[in-house]
C-alpha cells in the first residue's frame, strides 16, 4: 500500500487533542464586526471542536494524526 496523502488545507487549520478530538476556530470573526456584540465576538475567540459527523470527514483528510 503506497503512502496516504495528509491534506495539507486541513492540517493547518485543525490540530488533535490528546483525547482524539479535533479543536478548531471558530467562524464568523474575520470581518464586518461593527454590529456583532462584544459578548458574541468573545466567544468566537474561544475554542471550537469538530462534531462526531465531521470528525469522521477529517479522519480521512488527516490519516496520520
Amino acid at each position: 500500500m503506497p503512502k496516504l496523502k495528509t491534506h495539507r488545507a486541513t492540517a493547518k487549520r485543525i490540530s488533535v487533542t490528546k483525547n482524539g478530538k479535533f479543536k478548531r476556530a471558530k467562524a464568523f470573526k474575520s470581518h464586518i464586526l461593527n454590529k456583532k456584540s462584544t459578548k458574541r465576538k468573545r466567544n468566537l475567540r474561544k475554542t471550537g471542536y469538530a462534531s462526531e459527523a465531521n470528525a469522521k470527514v477529517i479522519k480521512k483528510l488527516l490519516p496520520y494524526q
